[in-house]
């Protein structure tokens, strides 16, 4: 990072700065072996008699004494573009292999539309999603905008909301883009909400993912989950554990503008693997695949996500999408070879029983 000016550090923030991105170098102390100095890049949520609150990408927030700061400066927000050592087209290349561009909040919309929840309640432009506790995703608040109340009754009547239903309160924060959530990660965090199950999302030109020798008249694609696909899902206990466990998974999988499930059979007679998709507009999404043990490193995921991707094709998407989980290190090597990169994060903060909402 670079803070210098005419020769010199200089703290180039104020109070006013609360709500951008910064970039600042604090003094540590150092000592044998320590670093004198350490930086900290994120938007500054706070700064209140004398301390800075810096919360990150992933969502950690980090305070800082306002008399340790020996440099800082207000820092572009990212594009709102595929990133993180993606290559870019030339001239030459065809635009349908060029990646998306796109908004933090058309993404999360679109992803909500893609994974319904069962039952669901506004907040003044936040939603309250319930599904029987099937998939974080689907049981969680989604807080787009302005929750129509101050910070503290919004907590409360979400955490009514779901005791009602015997779950307990969560909200889906994005984190490290223009229009995402830090701020509200921070509040949520010095209100003592744990973060937890921190996940990237990855978008990538949808025609790509097409383009393959495989021959994916092996995937067969149907509208509705059979039997086979939902027990290789890897959330196979969650969707049939009772007969009502069972209705909501599938109300859940099924929902969204145009859904698909792609199933490859196996020698044995069972499945290899599977996958699922839902286009919405320009977006293809994709989500649950799953290989089963004996079959992988077989090619079967990559022929999944091509067979799926075809079809988008011919439904008019151009742009693909997913979530991995940010702690899944062979489904991002995997995903990357695939072209996709990082747009933003997510995670979930999650009331502490008992405590302050």
């Amino acid at each position: 990072m670079e803070f210098l000016a005419g020769g010199r550090a200089e703290v180039r923030i104020t109070r006013s700065d609360v709500g951008k991105r910064v970039s600042v170098r604090r003094l540590t102390g150092g000592g044998a072996g320590v670093p004198a100095f350490t930086d900290a890049v994120g938007v500054l949520t706070s700064w209140d008699q004398g301390v800075l609150s810096i919360t990150r990408r992933s969502g950690e927030t980090v305070r800082i004494e306002e008399s340790s700061l020996v440099a800082g400066k207000v820092v572009p927000d990212r594009p709102a573009t595929a990133r993180h050592g993606a290559a870019r087209p030339s001239s030459g290349e065809p635009s349908r292999r060029r990646g998306p561009a796109a908004t933090a909040r058309e993404l999360q919309t679109v992803a909500a539309r893609g994974w319904p929840a069962v039952e669901t309640a506004h907040l003044g432009e936040w939603t309250l999603r319930s599904s029987g506790g099937f998939t974080r995703r689907a049981n969680s608040v989604l807080p787009l905008g302005d929750p129509g109340v101050p910070l503290e009754v919004a907590l409360e009547r979400i955490g009514q909301w779901y005791d009602e239903r015997g779950l307990p309160p969560v909200i889906m924060v994005a984190t490290g883009q223009a229009d995402t959530d830090e701020r509200l990660a921070a509040e949520l965090a010095e209100r003592g909400w744990t973060g937890e199950r921190h996940t990237t999302v990855r978008i990538a030109a949808l025609a790509p993912l097409a383009d393959t020798d495989a021959d994916t008249t092996r995937v067969t694609l149907s509208r509705e989950p059979g039997a086979d696909w939902l027990a290789l899902y890897n959330r196979t206990g969650e969707a049939t554990a009772s007969e009502e466990a069972t209705r909501i998974a599938r109300q859940v999988l099924t929902g969204g503008p145009s859904v698909w499930f792609a199933t490859v059979p196996g020698a044995d007679g069972g499945t290899a693997a599977i996958g699922r998709l839902v286009v919405d507009g320009r977006w293809a999404g994709f989500a649950a695949l799953e290989v089963a043990p004996a079959a992988r490193r077989q090619g079967l995921a990559t022929l999944v996500m091509a067979a799926l991707a075809e079809r988008a094709l011919e439904e008019g998407a151009s742009a693909a999408y997913l979530q991995v989980e940010a702690d899944n290190a062979d489904a991002l090597a995997f995903y990357d070879r695939l072209g996709f990169t990082e747009h933003h994060g997510y995670h979930y903060r999650r009331a502490r029983p008992g405590g302050r909402r």
